[in-house]
């Protein structure tokens, strides 16, 4: 009996790399804004921004 095909993957590894960058750049960025002592939803807000251009940035980079 054949074994049924595999189905494809979610991510491809070009955009898991770029996803994890990008989640990277903006915990990186968070920590620091609290660190240096900001508010925890400055911080919040800070990374989530910084996910988004970072997530950009590295797509435009990675081919």
């Amino acid at each position: 009996m054949p074994k049924p095909p595999e189905p494809p993957p979610l991510l491809t590894q070009r955009a898991a790399i770029i996803l994890a960058l990008g989640v990277g750049c903006g915990l990186l960025t968070a920590v620091l804004t609290v660190l240096a002592g900001g508010h925890l939803a400055a911080g919040v807000l800070t990374g989530l921004v910084t996910i988004g251009g970072a997530i950009t940035f590295f797509n435009k980079i990675i081919h």
